[in-house]
């Protein structure tokens, strides 16, 4: 590549200082068409955050969960009672939020707004600002929320969920109550800005005033989302280039700086839907900037598109997959080197078509953190106390936290992501953010598995949540500060060895030089195919096919008409009459044995019929009871069986003329009595 003349370096330089200087003065005193573009702001990303500056979440999330400071142990802390979790009662109110300013609420998230009115006073006013009921704040029709595309129940699009990405700035305080009926679910994401910084107070009469930049935003989300926000930057390069990679072949971009890449794109050719999944899994991307001891960017090719496994389309503002191509408009700005490399790890030849810019930086670097993009699996255990969490991002230094895309492998289907994101930031004992959720955080609800896109996050791939599942969400606006350390979490529930249930993830944040990255690479091996090796697993039994229905774990701790072995059982619904689940029977030793199983009764439980070795085992079972409790033992017979693996059948027969015809089913435990060693 042709180098940049020095007297040009030097221009980009003192353009970078004027720049950069008016940034920081425009920091104290932020517009409100300033905040307006902050939504779609990619490069205000990479500047490093000022002391005061913080991004919290108050949300209904279940206040049984607590820190003892005395014990330094976390209680309940998988407590998932999330719905209708508030500060405090004042009369009929229900207080949701309380802030100090000057700050901005940028996301406000229900799982079920309804008629009950939430009201918003700012700087202490006796008169709310908002006052409509929860529901209007996500139509896209209702003033001053009346654009779609910030606003915007996702029931309408075929999912769930209802999101608002709007600033509603405050200079002094924020306070946030509702009146009964207001629903269940809420999720209210807010910066804090540095004392001293000037926002104006929202008004509708403010909103009024800035409608034409509001609906400029809004029709740039509608229409031409795939492209740069920032549009074309002075002094920008673009390089384009098809590699054809063989097995194991690097291809090196070195660029010289200060400059920023701004934008990667790709494009491929695949055989079919397995090729392409393995292909955008074994090649590799990774980005060195400044010389670093290792790369800032290290991510499955596919992943850091943001989505996984394969290529699936859609939209959001930094990146997406297209019929052009992929992209991604995360800004990376470096000092002075920036070093791409595309490795092919498969085992076949590879060809790419690439697209990548960059350009000369708008401030000096001094301003700025490096950007990382980071893919790993299972990094970090948690203590016992902290279960059910699992690692996001943990990192030490100062930066910003910008969001992820979280792939599962679910291979028994049914409902996964029953857990709460939880961000420690700087230290903290009790998370600043603590959600409601998976499927909260990633913006939609109830566990509803239908495909979305919307500007900041998306569900990309999913079938009826069983196998894979790829969700994201990108925090631009919303990113959360940190000065000295970043430790963030999500919960997840379901266990591996218990019925297969995996998770992979690619988090995006930007870090001060000198920050610590704990992340190493992980092999090829690890990062393809890895989600098919572990058997599905539910209530301690290995499922031995793809059944019918849902086969998942079911805790059984509610449930105080019983008491079941390990607080848990095997949980099959979705069946019906004629329907057959196949699991692992292991015999540790050769004998015959008095075979019992311990079974769950319901009213919407079947009438079944047990096999053993495609056997009949027994005479069929009514499961059907008014409240749900466990069964005694109750024997299938008496079978010879080799030390190994055998097969466990369960058919469903039909039901009890008294039952709720839903034909489910619940198995505790398998009991065998050696009747006579071989």
């Amino acid at each position: 590549m042709e180098k940049r003349p020095l007297v040009i370096r030097m221009l980009a330089v003192v353009m970078g200082v004027v720049l950069g200087a008016e940034a920081a003065q425009a920091q104290q005193k932020l517009t409100y068409r300033d905040l307006i573009w902050r939504l779609v702001d990619l490069e205000q990303l990479a500047v490093l955050p000022t002391p005061g500056e913080t991004c919290k979440q108050w949300s209904s999330w279940d206040r049984a969960s607590q820190y003892d400071p005395k014990q330094d142990k976390y209680l309940r802390w998988d407590a998932n009672g999330d719905g209708h979790g508030i500060i405090r009662k004042e009369g009929n109110l229900e207080v949701f939020a309380e802030m100090e300013g000057p700050g901005c609420i940028w996301r406000i998230w229900s799982a079920r707004a309804q008629d009950g009115r939430v009201k918003i006073y700012l700087d202490g006013q006796e008169t709310p600002v908002i006052d409509l009921p929860f529901k209007d704040y996500f139509t896209g029709q209702t003033p001053p929320f009346n654009y779609p595309m910030l606003s915007y129940d996702l029931n309408k699009l075929g999912c769930s969920g209802q999101n608002l990405y709007y600033p509603i700035p405050y200079q002094k305080s924020c306070k946030i109550v509702a009146e009964p009926g207001w629903g269940a679910y809420y999720q209210i994401v807010y910066t804090t800005f540095p004392k001293g910084t000037e926002v104006p107070t929202f008004s509708v009469q403010l909103a009024q005033e800035h409608a034409q930049q509001l609906q400029k935003l809004n029709d740039w989300l509608q229409d031409k989302q795939g492209t740069d926000p920032a549009g074309d930057r002075p002094g920008q390069e673009v390089i384009k280039n098809t590699v054809r990679l063989e097995s194991g072949q690097v291809h090196k971009i070195a660029i010289e700086g200060p400059r920023a890449i701004t934008a990667i794109g790709g494009r491929m050719a695949f055989k079919d839907r397995q090729d392409e999944m393995a292909a955008l899994r074994r090649l590799l991307l990774r980005i060195t900037f400044d010389g670093a001891a290792k790369p800032q960017v290290w991510c499955p090719l596919g992943d850091f598109f943001g989505t996984a496994p394969g290529y699936n389309p859609y939209k959001t503002v930094p990146t997406g997959m297209t019929d052009q191509g992929a992209y991604a408009y995360w800004y990376m700005p470096f000092a002075r080197s920036a070093v791409l490399e595309l490795v092919n790890e498969d085992q076949t030849v590879r060809e790419v078509a690439y697209e990548l810019v960059h350009a000369p930086l708008s401030r000096p670097f001094e301003q700025l953190g490096h950007f990382y993009c980071k893919w790993h699996r299972d990094t970090f255990e948690v203590p016992a106390d902290r279960w059910p969490d699992w690692s996001l991002l943990r990192t030490e230094g100062r930066g910003r936290y910008c969001g992820v895309m979280l792939h599962v492998w679910n291979p028994n289907g049914g409902w996964w992501g029953e857990g709460d994101e939880k961000f420690f930031v700087d230290g903290e004992k009790f998370p600043s953010t603590f959600g409601t959720g998976s499927e909260d955080y990633f913006g939609y609800a109830w566990g509803h598995a239908g495909l979305f896109q919307r500007p900041f996050h998306a569900q990309t791939m999913t079938s009826n949540n069983r196998g894979h599942q790829s969700v994201l969400r990108w925090q631009i606006a919303d990113n959360v500060p940190f000065q000295t350390a970043f430790d963030g979490y999500i919960e997840k529930y379901f266990k591996t060895e218990e019925n297969g249930t995996q998770y992979a993830v690619t988090v995006v944040w930007y870090q001060a030089p000198g920050g610590k990255d704990f992340y190493e690479p992980i092999p090829v091996q690890e990062r393809h195919d890895y989600y098919i090796k572990t058997p599905p697993m539910a209530g301690g039994f290995k499922i031995l096919d793809q059944p019918p229905g849902t086969v998942q774990t079911q805790g059984m701790a509610p449930f105080k008409a019983g008491k079941w072995k390990n607080n848990d059982q095997l949980w099959w619904t979705g069946a019906k009459p004629g329907d057959k689940l196949h699991l692992a029977l292991p015999v540790k030793k050769t004998g015959t044995y008095k075979i019992s199983v311990v079974l769950t009764k319901a009213r919407d439980y079947g009438i079944v019929q047990f096999y053993i070795n495609d056997q009949k085992a027994g005479q069929p079972i009514d499961l059907y009871n008014p409240e749900v409790i466990n069964t005694e033992p109750i024997p299938l017979g008496t079978f010879e069986l080799t030390e190994g693996e055998h097969k466990l059948t369960v058919e469903i027969v039909g039901a009890n003329p008294q039952a709720v015809k839903a034909y489910m089913f619940g198995i505790d435990y398998v009991i065998f009595d050696l009747v006579k060693p071989e």
